[in-house]
């Protein structure tokens, strides 16, 4: 048993105490009243200080506390049903007051059962371990955590740790006098091949052949399949033959291509323990013909393919729906082109993928109008408006005419989620698109029709959104009886346009005349266009009702389209965007040397109004931007928004500046990348991604570094100047394994002075057959614990006992006050009362309870007192002889001399007590 203190500052009490205390003294201490209250005083705040700081006793324990940590990782995953015999045959030996309890850990720590004295075996591990990593550090830490005072832990594991190091814990175990034991595993035996590395030259150039290096790990001798991508497309596939341990296999390659080029390499094979390690990235760059990525409208080959080609650029086309997801396919371009495109086949994932590309790594973008461009394409507020130098919504609304819309919302059960969060905000958005005079009515409907938003004109634009995103979804589908109440509720008003939108990803449950209910409206200038989303949906009917309606039918597969589509069909529906006076536009004297000989007349344009701070290079006559351009981030775009067919252009196509005038358009918009100025080491720092930037030109000047994964989500990152061309870039937590891209610039520099790049982080060290550090064994030596292969030492005694802490501080603070209510009582009322009233209390304590109170010594006294007494009773010379009585007190009368029989016995009892005492001090 020992005593230790929390919070030992409020000892320094003690010195100021033990100063006035002496001086108190010094004054002299004479009556014994002083002298005991300056005894009580100086107890009572002895005792107060000491309670403050909060002393434990040290009880030791009757049994052990063990905790065992149980490795739930990747690399010993077949062995769980192992491991937990383990924990049942430890569990069978300990003893009755043993204790013990299971920490399972992987990446993360989870207590499986607390500390007890119960032998419940375990059939099954109940907790969610991420297995991609061993974090023993943590696992000890967490462990210790539940051992407040000594024990033992028992790993059960590999010992082979892939994240954090457990000998830092080595302190914070031997503070808390905690042992480590450790069970080993062996590895998992099972057939596998690793990717363990993939090179090749950091610059290529278009047209060398380049050689690529893999290097693989295979258990055993056998043939598999060796794959290799470069940018997402097939270029290698070979039968290898692989020995049992490292491999090195070399492939050549023509490179084709300029730009970011992304190798990957993957082993593929029957019998495959592990899928995770058989993927690796590597990143270089190839020097070449500019690479442009042109979208064209799904009705015909662009015109713009032919005069880029004839140019020297390196054009790879796409419609729409072709667009690549991941933002790697879009970096390998210098310039993305819209060619009268529809926002509403394009997913906002892909518009954001590209909105990131332009921002952060500096591509270009030029959008060429047309009548799927533009508003009327459906781009307002998407991630593509954002990054163009011009508004969709133009200042001219007053020129609009009154109209009537209509949305026709499913709410029914199937629309739960995405599509009814994107419908309510697509509807949401045709509000900021209206003129106050103009009218809208939302009716959503299940299994009946709903009114939400009341047609009439918009008077309170907020009021009219938050109705809308009210909107929550339940029930059947039944589409005519809502159809129908559109129909009614704009047939009798005084507008020039009348329009609904009906949007369903359902059948409806009933059926009703929608042909004659449909062209009766349209006599009535109402027209109708549809959305059909997912599977589920009649097409057949959705597709009719727009054909009877004379409006239009999107058959809608990725949801994210829907707001692109009521800002389109909203847009469509005015048909006044479009401004179609031929006219010669206003040229920026930026292009003054192109048309020395005169400027060619246009025909049309979609209406837009510039941004802020763009630059309109060509305006109208009634000055809206024909070409506007500005910097988005990193990034320059342009916006040109008449046509290149001709139609809207007039004689521009024709004029023999037009290829010169569309080559030096593209050429503007190409980012200012640099060849390779740094090299870069991916590194990993206890659970954080570290990349180690080193550059030969020494600068050292502060670097602004952002990273990006495939899918466009910003990783955090801090980078720091560790020495002259040496930076560090740490991101706050550990990277998943994939492809990151990474913007390099200096600080206060334009984009021109910025290095685009990548880096790979590949799969966990977990799968790794390189394997992860081993601290295990340090740990165990530095603790006093053992390595045993048996359980039967689990509950062996502990070479530190373990012991328990009981906290004194109550008792001590109520004794000190207990001390200094004694020292109020003895200076206010003096020794004297305080005395009588316990003589008071005495005398009432009942005879039995103060014969078992009383000491020996008193029994003594009382005995000797009773044998004079006794004296009276004797006869001299056979006389009864009487005492001499004093005069104050007067005779004694013989009743009092009279011996008590019972009072005899009590005497014989003392005698016989004081006897037995004498015996037992010999």
């Amino acid at each position: 048993m020992g005593i230790e203190f929390k919070e030992t500052l409020w000892i320094w009490l003690m010195i100021p105490l033990g100063f006035v205390l002496f001086l108190f003294a010094k004054r002299g201490l004479k009556r014994k009243e002083e002298k005991l209250v300056f005894l009580l005083r100086g107890c009572g705040m002895g005792l107060l200080i000491i309670a403050l700081a909060n002393p434990l006793i040290l009880l030791p324990d009757k049994g052990r506390s063990v905790l065992i940590l149980a490795d739930r990782s990747a690399s010993v995953s077949e062995q769980e049903n192992h491991i937990l015999n383990l924990i049942n045959q430890a569990s069978k030996t300990k003893v009755e007051h043993d204790g013990y309890g299971i920490v399972a850990f992987g990446e993360n720590s989870e207590i499986e059962r607390t500390i007890s004295s119960e032998r419940n075996p375990i059939d099954q591990f109940a907790r969610e371990i991420n297995e991609g990593e061993t974090n023993l550090e943590e696992g000890l830490e967490y462990s210790s955590n539940l051992l407040t005072r000594g024990g033992r832990i028992v790993a059960i594991t590999d010992g082979k740790e892939t994240m954090g190091s457990g000998g830092n814990v080595i302190p914070l175990l031997k503070g808390k006098g905690i042992e480590v034991d450790w069970i080993p595993l062996s590895p998992d035996t099972k057939e596998d091949v690793a990717v363990t590395n993939v090179t090749s030259p950091s610059i290529q150039y278009e047209g060398e052949e380049t050689v690529i290096t893999v290097n693989a790990y295979s258990t055993t001798k056998k043939e598999i399949e060796m794959r290799i991508s470069l940018n997402d497309q097939s270029i290698i596939k070979e039968i290898v033959q692989v020995q049992e341990g490292n491999n090195e296999f070399q492939f050549k390659h023509v490179v084709g291509e300029s730009g970011l080029l992304v190798y990957k390499a993957e082993a593929f094979t029957e019998e495959d323990g592990s899928k995770e390690n058989n993927t690796l990235y590597n990143l270089a760059r190839s020097e070449g013909p500019a690479k442009v990525l042109l979208v064209e409208s799904p009705s015909g080959e662009s015109p713009l393919t032919p005069l880029l080609k004839s140019a020297g650029f390196s054009v790879d086309s796409y419609k729409p729906e072709q667009l690549p997801g991941k933002l790697t396919s879009y970096l390998e371009y210098q310039t993305i082109l819209f060619d009268n495109v529809s926002a509403t086949s394009i997913p906002e994932k892909k518009m954001l993928l590209m909105e990131k590309s332009v921002k952060e790594f500096g591509r270009g973008f030029i959008m060429f109008g047309g009548s799927e461009s533009f508003a009327l394409g459906g781009y307002f507020k998407t991630p593509i408006e954002k990054l163009l130098p011009v508004d969709m919504d133009v200042k001219g609304k007053k020129e609009l005419p009154s109209l009537g819309l209509v949305i026709v919302l499913d709410r029914s059960g199937s629309m739960n989620g995405q599509k009814i969060a994107l419908a309510k905000e697509a509807a949401a958005r045709t509000v900021s698109l209206l003129r106050g005079k103009d009218t809208l009515g939302v009716i959503a409907f299940d299994d009946r029709p709903w009114e939400i938003v009341e047609t009439k004109p918009i008077s309170d634009r907020k009021k009219v959104e938050e109705q809308i995103r009210s909107i929550s979804p339940g029930g059947g589908t039944e589409i005519f009886s809502s159809l129908q109440q559109a129909y009614k509720d704009l047939e009798d008003l005084p507008l020039k346009r009348k329009h609904i939108i009906l949007l369903t990803d359902g059948q409806s449950a009933t059926s009703g005349s929608y042909q004659s209910l449909v062209e009766d409206g349209h006599d009535k200038q109402i027209t109708l266009s549809t959305v059909s989303i997912g599977e589920g949906a009649d097409r057949g009917l959705l597709n009719d009702l727009s054909q009877w309606g004379k409006g239009r039918f999107y058959d809608v597969v990725d949801a994210s389209v829907i707001p692109s589509i009521l800002t389109r069909e909203t847009v469509i529906t005015t048909r006044t965007y479009i401004e179609d006076s031929p006219f010669y536009p206003a040229i920026s004297p930026k292009w003054g040397t192109f048309f020395t000989e005169g400027i060619p007349q246009m025909n049309a344009y979609i209406a837009t109004s510039p941004k802020g701070t763009s630059q309109v290079e060509m305006k109208s006559e009634k000055n809206d931007p024909i070409l506007a351009t500005w910097r988005y981030g990193l990034g320059r775009t342009f916006a040109f928004t008449s046509d290149t067919t001709g139609k809207w252009t007039g004689d521009f196509v024709r004029w023999k500046g037009w290829p010169t005038f569309i080559n030096q358009l593209v050429t503007r918009s190409f980012p200012d990348i640099q060849s390779n100025p740094y090299t870069i080491d991916v590194e990993d720092d206890r659970g954080h991604t570290m990349l180690k930037l080193s550059s030969s030109a020494g600068d050292v000047s502060q670097l602004e570094v952002t990273a990006l994964d495939e899918s466009g989500k910003e990783v955090p990152a801090t980078t720091r100047i560790k020495a002259p061309g040496d930076y560090e870039v740490e991101f706050e937590s550990r990277l998943s394994p994939g492809l990151y891209h990474m913007n390099i610039s200096k600080t206060g520099e334009e984009s021109g002075g910025s290095y685009q790049t990548g880096f790979s982080v590949p799969y966990s060290k977990e799968y790794s057959y390189k394997g992860g550090t081993r601290s295990l064994e340090k740990i165990v030596e530095e603790t006093g614990g053992k390595r045993y292969s048996s359980t039967k030492e689990v509950f062996r005694e502990f070479e530190t006992k373990s012991s328990r802490e009981q906290s004194i501080r109550t008792h001590l603070i109520i004794i000190g006050f207990l001390l200094f209510f004694s020292e109020i009582a003895i200076r206010r009322f003096g020794l004297g009362p305080i005395l009588e009233v316990f003589n008071k209390l005495k005398r009432k304590i009942p005879v039995s309870v103060h014969k078992e109170q009383t000491s020996f010594e008193q029994l003594g006294r009382k005995v000797k007192q009773n044998r004079k007494r006794n004296e009276w009773e004797k006869p001299i010379n056979g006389k009864q002889t009487m005492p001499k009585v004093s005069e104050k007190k007067g005779p004694i009368s013989k009743s009092k001399v009279k011996q008590d029989p019972q009072e005899t016995k009590d005497d014989d009892r003392l005698q016989r007590l004081l006897n037995a005492k004498r015996r037992r001090d010999k």
